[in-house]
């Protein structure tokens, strides 16, 4: 079943149809196919357009660490990031752009998993990239996040709701949007393997929550031997 369940978190539009099927919230997706860009590429903007504003996220199904990932401000910009994500994958996912704070939850477990405090990450670019992630330091990491405890605890519900709906074991790291309008809880995106220096954010989440690094390694590496 853990093979499945990265599998499926691998795959971001069978990622968002499994936690459709849980109830929880996510950005409004569209499925766009490499063969109908190169067949039928201004139809596919029309359908595009006809379903969200600008800014669209493209997304390639299949690649972490925001690789192949852009924000189309228009027209132009949506059609230069459908080929650049295609060039990653078969199947390019659009989002709607939600305006939000990027807020980050881990969680430990195999039949009952537990999830930690919030984190957010104030990325100090346009969005969380990949030079974001690895190559520049803008990013501001918060934790605990700056949201209400009340907000914090949906968060952590929907978190381990998406980790039990995708079937994982041993450790995931899941991410949200909380809007910044009325602090709606929104899916992003879920971490199957996440960073795990002593700087990411997935030990980091968990030493807040009073499991330093060592004692969180004892741990999962129990829960490995209980799979």
């Amino acid at each position: 079943p853990h093979i499945a369940a990265s599998a499926v978190s691998m795959d971001k539009t069978l990622t968002k149809l499994v936690v459709d099927h849980a109830g929880v919230p996510q950005a409004a997706w569209h499925l766009v196919r490499k063969g109908e860009l190169e067949n039928h590429m201004e139809n596919t903007l029309d359908t595009l357009e006809r379903r969200f504003r600008y800014p669209m996220f493209v997304k390639p199904a299949g690649t972490g660490s925001s690789v192949g990932v852009s924000k189309a401000a228009d027209r132009v910009a949506l059609a230069k990031a459908l080929v650049d994500a295609a060039a990653f994958d078969e199947k390019v996912l659009v989002e709607e752009f939600i305006r939000g704070r990027e807020v980050e939850v881990a969680v430990m477990g195999n039949a009952n998993p537990i999830a930690s405090v919030c984190g957010e990450i104030d990325s100090g670019a346009d969005f969380y990239d990949y030079d974001a992630k690895y190559v520049t330091d803008t990013s501001t990491a918060y934790i605990p996040a700056r949201i209400s405890e009340e907000v914090a605890e949906k968060v952590r519900e929907a978190a381990v709701k998406v980790y039990s709906a995708i079937g994982c074991q041993g450790m995931s790291r899941v991410d949200f949007f909380v809007t910044f309008d009325d602090e709606r809880v929104v899916f992003n995106e879920i971490n199957t393997l996440p960073g795990f220096t002593s700087i990411s954010m997935y030990p980091k989440l968990f030493d807040a929550s009073g499991i330093p690094y060592g004692q969180l390694i004892d741990e999962l590496l129990r829960l490995a031997m209980e799979a």
